[in-house]
């Protein structure tokens, strides 16, 4: 008894400090998704108290976790982690409606929140920038985060990938008068419907392009548009857009709202390229680059534009884009020789395939591309999706599509076929594999001397080490 009464003292005592000293208990169902666990990272540096569950924690979340004390202890939901003193219950997308924990904290009438509406929650009170569009945002997103880091100014943010100089992809804090989003227009959680951008409610925003994408979720290109049309009328009264004027249909949604935001077009940063690097022209000065391609180039413009925006001249903007190397997996160099490189690439929707091979071959044109691209998100092996690939490999002298047919298993879709493949991309030249073995036999045999090789996909080509392999290429 006197044990017992021991124990409650100890937990009453721990709940006064927790409330003295304004210190917040989060629990995040399902922390092990690449988003919730650096938000959880983020929280627990912050000082927050916060724990987790999840169903599956791969790598390289768990050692993340792990390193800072909040890997859970086992693997599975435990509704009785849920209690009435938590402050929040951030839901992640892994876990589904019937999920027991998220049964308990309804009943304990918590707060529940998705991961952006907590990011918002977070940051309700700061400058929100957010980067949208269906292509780019990562990149610009990381640029402007660079160019901030740069010049040590304090600022919350959040991207999609892993930014040099960066050790998580979420930072927040109290002080950091901004906050700089990446804006995904995917659902936000479960039981939330709404696009993650429709949530961050920006003062500035940006919009580099629409393309139709996430086809499980807006099944027809007039729908995905009519996201982005919402995103422009949920900036804050007195905010500004900036989007890129070469879209033909971003700028039809922009002329037509009626939002009385300013909004001011961009178009592609005067350069000059001179062998294999590009320069930025700029008060006719040259300014060398460590990335490349007519769409980065859009890119660099748009980030130039919010950063003097939050007060960063064109002077100091330019000094840090000089060292900019681009984020994890974007055009993300792999290994190199004398005469040949290996890249790799996120592309996997149409447009951003299509750029980014445009870029590699326009970047390195005296050499000859093999372009080999992953189908793997619902969208690109869906067989009504497949006809907006078209043309989008052209430029590569070796196209190559790789395809695994469990996956298409396992997401439930009609299986498609190697002819349908090479019709929807309507080039003679393309090869087309199904078997992850003959995959890498194929690239084996190909003599890389004075070729650029590009690795495209949102997965890993059914389990390819794409460094080491790259390696092992490069060093024949």
């Amino acid at each position: 008894m006197k044990r017992y009464n021991y124990l409650l003292k100890l937990v009453s005592s721990q709940q006064n400090y927790y409330y003295k000293y304004n210190i917040m208990k989060v629990h995040f169902i399902a922390i092990g998704g690449s988003a919730m666990h650096n938000l959880a990272i983020a929280l627990h540096k912050k000082g927050y108290i916060v724990t987790g569950s999840d169903d599956e924690i791969f790598e390289s979340s768990r050692s993340n976790l792990e390193k800072y004390g909040i890997l859970p202890d086992k693997i599975g939901w435990f509704p009785e982690k849920i209690s009435s003193d938590i402050d929040a219950i951030i839901l992640g997308m892994h876990a589904r409606n019937e999920n027991t924990e998220l049964i308990r904290a309804r009943e304990l009438n918590l707060k529940i929140y998705s991961y952006p509406e907590y990011l918002y929650e977070q940051t309700k009170n700061k400058t929100r920038v957010v980067i949208g569009g269906s292509h780019g945002k990562t990149t610009i997103t990381s640029m402007i985060m660079h160019v901030l880091n740069y010049h040590g100014k304090s600022f919350d943010y959040m991207v999609g990938a892993q930014v040099e100089g960066f050790e998580t992809m979420v930072n927040l804090s109290e002080a950091a008068p901004v906050a700089i989003f990446e804006g995904d227009e995917y659902l936000s959680s479960p039981i939330d419907p709404r696009p993650k951008f429709h949530l961050y409610k920006p003062n500035i925003a940006l919009l580099s392009g629409i393309a139709w994408d996430h086809m499980n979720v807006f099944p027809t290109f007039e729908n995905y548009q009519e996201q982005f049309s919402q995103f422009i009328e949920k900036i804050e009264k007195g905010g500004e857009l900036f989007y890129y004027k070469n879209d033909f249909v971003l700028n039809e949604i922009v002329n037509k709202s009626n939002s009385t935001i300013k909004k001011t077009a961009y178009d592609v940063h005067p350069f000059i390229k001179k062998k294999d690097k590009t320069f930025l022209v700029y008060n006719e000065t040259e300014i060398p680059l460590e990335i490349f391609g007519d769409h980065n180039l859009q890119n660099i413009n748009g980030a130039k534009l919010v950063c003097n925006k939050i007060s960063i001249s064109d002077d100091e903007f330019y000094e840090a884009i000089s060292h900019f190397k681009g984020a994890s997996k974007r055009l993300e160099l792999l290994a190199e020789n004398a005469t040949s490189k290996i890249f790799r690439d996120f592309a996997h929707s149409p447009s951003k395939l299509k750029a980014t091979v445009n870029a590699v071959k326009n970047q390195f044109d005296e050499k000859e591309l093999i372009a080999i691209m992953e189908l793997h998100t619902f969208s690109s092996l869906n067989a009504k999706f497949l006809n907006e690939y078209n043309g989008t490999m052209d430029l590569a002298d070796i196209p190559v599509v790789y395809y695994n047919p469990e996956v298409i298993e396992h997401k439930k879709l009609h299986p498609i076929h190697i002819d349908q493949v090479k019709k929807s991309f309507n080039n003679p030249k393309l090869n087309v594999y199904t078997n992850q073995k003959e995959l890498i036999s194929y690239i084996e045999q190909v003599q890389l001397k004075n070729k650029i090789l590009l690795f495209m996909s949102s997965g890993n080509f059914s389990g390819i080490d794409l460094i080491e392999f790259s390696k092992k290429l490069i060093s024949r």
